[in-house]
């Protein structure tokens, strides 16, 4: 089916609508009709074909609630719960009589993100920069120099420690055997978490060689059980098939050693890997990397991609700068980098990097210094948005989280940009106000 439209034409005789009740004012009031809605509606209906089946939800509906959700930094199940609750938000979405009911399903949300993929929060992104533009948040010229980093996005996991992770094999393949109708030699329920205790224990307490002896014991108990397993299921298809993905993940466990490469530290998220970026107070962080392009005047972020490796940073500049062409429609001339972008190998974009000497007049020395501006977007995108950590799955919900969490940024910085606005606008009038009053008292 095709998705429902959200209908406002027809007058009600005892409900007023929205738009006449509301402070036309308010920022986000403003900002609803400087988005253009149409685009979505045309790119997204695409997505859904004539046929049997309930309609889905309005594509303005779903692409404002998320919107909405990443300004905010809320989940799923909270911002439909908070929709109902602000007349603001309901008018953002397109309703102009009062909502008593939720619009939609946690769940939805999921369905949603998935079904218009990266490609669709591509162009949500692409949006808010030209809303940034429409409302004067910046310039055309400002687009032309960027600057451009890295940064950690963790995934949703439990700290990594070889006592977890075996434990957790073993425990995953023993139900799932349960679940297949296999009997097992012997599950080590008892003995497996015990074991997992004990190295908790005396890892805390720093006895590191008892420590050890009960890892070994743990990879022991996994060994086993996978050896068991894969007798068992020898000769069938379908019970191979049913466990090939954790036997093979317990296999990688089993033979991982302190400095092996391509190690396993989630069995729920096996995409997560480890990045050392040299932080005193956080060593290590387990999840990906997103590489980040934002203007150089105002942070207004032109592109956000999710790293499905750990790549050297200086290999990511290239398609970072040219998927912020593609997503803004303007060419790059300028970008500012630190040291960790050495052998960027980018030749059609001019690069300035933090310590350079040659080349650096003053005026380019100057705008060089402010390389640094984009640590406090970052810090922005973690502390209001969704960047700290990522709780979708998969590399896909990698990608779908970084740009959504730009999304957000951007209509956050636009909300502020028109809320100032007001400021001087009002201050403005006062100061008038005050001058004709003084010219009538004199």
């Amino acid at each position: 089916m095709k998705p429902s439209k959200i209908d406002t034409s027809e007058s009600e005789l005892f409900r007023n609508r929205l738009s006449n009740q509301l402070n036309p004012r308010e920022p986000l009031f403003i900002l609803a009709g400087q988005v253009n809605w149409s685009v979505f509606e045309e790119c997204f209906g695409a997505e859904f074909s004539e046929g049997p089946g309930q309609p889905p939800k309005p594509i303005r509906l779903m692409v404002g609630l998320m919107m909405l959700q990443h300004m905010n930094g809320l989940s799923d199940e909270e911002v439909v719960k908070q929709w109902v609750q602000n007349p603001y938000w309901q008018y953002f979405c397109g309703f102009d009589y009062l909502q008593w009911s939720l619009p939609a399903d946690g769940s939805s949300m999921t369905r949603w993100r998935k079904r218009i993929g990266k490609e669709g929060l591509e162009k949500i992104l692409a949006e808010t920069i030209a809303i940034a533009l429409r409302t004067e948040t910046a310039a055309p010229k400002d687009l032309q120099t960027v600057i451009a980093d890295t940064t950690v996005m963790e995934k949703n996991i439990a700290f990594p420690t070889d006592s977890r992770l075996l434990n957790r094999a073993r425990e995953q393949l023993t139900a799932m055997a349960a679940k297949s109708g296999l009997k097992l030699r012997q599950t080590y329920k008892r003995k497996g978490r015990a074991a997992a205790i004990n190295a908790g224990k005396y890892a805390h307490a720093k006895q590191f060689k008892r420590m050890r002896k009960e890892v070994k014991k743990l990879k022991v108990f996994l060994g086993r059980v996978t050896r068991d397993i894969e007798r068992k299921i020898k000769g069938s298809l379908e019970l191979q098939e049913t466990f090939a993905d954790l036997l093979g993940m317990a296999n990688r466990l089993l033979i991982q050693e302190r400095d092996s490469s391509n190690k396993l530290y989630s069995l729920h998220a096996p995409e997560t890997y480890c990045i050392a970026k040299g932080k005193a107070a956080k060593p290590y962080e387990f999840g990906c990397k997103v590489s980040l392009v934002v203007t150089h005047k105002q942070g207004l972020a032109l592109s956000s991609m999710a790293l499905p490796e750990n790549e050297f940073d200086g290999h990511t500049l290239n398609k970072s700068l040219r998927k912020a062409e593609e997503l803004s429609g303007t060419n790059i001339l300028e970008g500012f980098v630190d040291k960790g972008y050495k052998g960027h190998g980018v030749n059609d974009t001019k690069i300035y990097m933090s310590g350079q000497k040659r080349g650096i007049t003053k005026a380019i020395k100057k705008r060089l210094k402010r390389r640094s501006a984009i640590e406090p977007h970052i810090g922005h995108m973690k502390s209001e948005g969704k960047l700290r950590r990522n709780f979708l799955k998969g590399i896909l919900g990698d990608a779908l989280n970084a740009l959504l969490c730009a999304v957000g940024h951007n209509l956050r910085m636009i909300l502020r940009k028109i809320i100032s606005f007001f400021m001087v606008w009002i201050a403005n009038a006062m100061r008038e106000t005050q001058l004709e009053n003084y010219q009538i008292d004199h």
